[in-house]
């Protein structure tokens, strides 16, 4: 039998620790040319904190380039978390673009679209 967690939901604090101090050190220590203004969406956190999926959008710049900018800078941001975080082990990170926001720009297009062609219809 699997023995219960003390802290329940620790997973879920530490992920949303991780986008804090992460959105604040790509905004103030990170000094690459290829990011531009990023905003970390998500981060999803391995049950034993070897790995984390860091989720992003950007607002100004190259989504393709950001990511790898971001994925180059991800043992210097690592060791920015060690010094931030009180954990034991700090994960390794990888960035992934999050397209939920451009999915939904086109999802609100299309359903706009439909609804002024059943406007004119009517």
């Amino acid at each position: 039998m699997r023995k219960k967690s003390s802290t329940p939901n620790r997973g879920f604090r530490v992920a949303d620790q991780i986008q804090r101090d992460l959105t604040e050190l790509i905004a103030r220590e990170l000094k690459d040319p290829r990011v531009g203004m990023v905003t970390i969406q998500a981060v999803e956190v391995t049950p034993d904190y070897a790995h984390a999926k860091v989720f992003f959008s950007v607002l100004v710049g190259d989504p393709k380039e950001c990511e790898v900018a971001l994925n180059q800078a991800a043992g210097f941001l690592r060791n920015g978390l060690f010094k931030r975080l009180m954990i034991h082990t700090v994960p390794t990170l990888h960035f992934q673009f999050d397209r939920t926001i451009e999915r939904a720009a086109d999802l609100n297009a299309l359903i706009a679209k439909a609804v002024s062609s059943r406007a004119q219809d009517d």
